[in-house]
């Protein structure tokens, strides 16, 4: 466990440094260029770094380990994280669109657009590369905060490749007006990326069950002790950060010693591990009626 804090920590170090540099590079290029659409990428990536910081520091809470307090221990401050960064895109979406309905009101022109798309192409490719580490490591470690930070930096590799799309058509046909169009349909995006945070993090706050396969599979190992006459009922799960919380009522013939019943509780927890890591599990032994 301790291992995979100290990644988890590692993992959100590198998102901070990696949108530090590619704010760095999305305001060169808006900066050269006088693009709307460049700048509201370019505040995407703002709010990446207050997401990724704030992320951070959700995952060291989670470190402190369980008090008398928290007896659960602290994993749901990541969803915190995850709806922190969710509200901040909101707020971004809106300041993008007011910011483009502006320029499509008022068009102004645009210089220098071939080096901007230099500096705008690295930061892409910056962002997806962290992306897809990210996605890897939250899946991996069971990090909520980590799996939004990654689906928040691939969509600002769309939302890159879209202005990056609407700058040519704009240098090849001279349209002013495109610029603001292609940001307003960014803002739109990730309005709809901010949405899924916000609504991720508030169903992992309210204790929603395991996704299925997982349900799927510790079925499936309650399931194959059917042939000792064993059932089972009241089964609950819920997931709280990367620590995921198994209940279940574990029915025996009435004939079975307190042994007997153990030793199955016990065998039935070890499997469940298996499917399951990392998971606190509780079993509560009853007759069968």
């Amino acid at each position: 466990m301790n291992s995979a804090r100290f990644d988890r920590h590692h993992f959100a170090w590198l998102s901070i440094v990696a949108a530090i540099v590619t704010i760095s590079l999305k305001m060169f290029a808006w900066w050269v260029t006088g693009s709307v659409s460049l700048l509201a990428d370019a505040l995407e990536s703002l709010v990446n770094l207050a997401g990724a910081t704030f992320a951070l520091w959700m995952i060291l809470i989670t470190r402190a380990p369980a008090d008398a307090e928290h007896p659960f221990g602290h994993g749901k401050a990541e969803y915190f994280a995850g709806g922190f960064e969710g509200v901040l895109i909101l707020g971004a979406a809106g300041a993008i669109v007011v910011t483009a309905v502006q320029r499509l009101l008022d068009p102004q022109p645009l210089q220098a657009i071939g080096l901007g798309l230099v500096f705008s192409m690295v930061s892409t490719a910056i962002n997806f590369a962290v992306a897809v580490t990210l996605r890897k490591a939250g899946a991996r470690l069971n990090s909520f905060a980590l799996e939004a930070d990654s689906r928040h930096l691939m969509t600002d590799v769309w939302t890159s490749l879209g202005v990056a799309a609407g700058l040519i058509v704009f240098a090849v046909s001279g349209w002013q007006w495109i610029d603001p169009v292609i940001a307003i349909a960014v803002g739109l995006h990730i309005l709809h990326e901010g949405y899924r945070l916000v609504s991720g993090a508030v169903h992992g706050m309210m204790d929603s069950a395991l996704v299925e396969d997982r349900l799927a599979g510790i079925a499936c190992v309650l399931d194959a002790f059917a042939e000792r006459d064993v059932a089972y009922k009241n089964l609950k799960t819920r997931r709280a950060g990367t620590v995921s919380f198994i209940q279940v009522d574990i029915l025996v013939p009435r004939h079975w010693t307190v042994g007997q019943g153990h030793e199955l509780l016990d065998e039935i927890e070890l499997r469940l591990a298996e499917i399951v890591p990392d998971a606190n599990i509780v079993t509560h032994l009853e007759p069968k009626d």
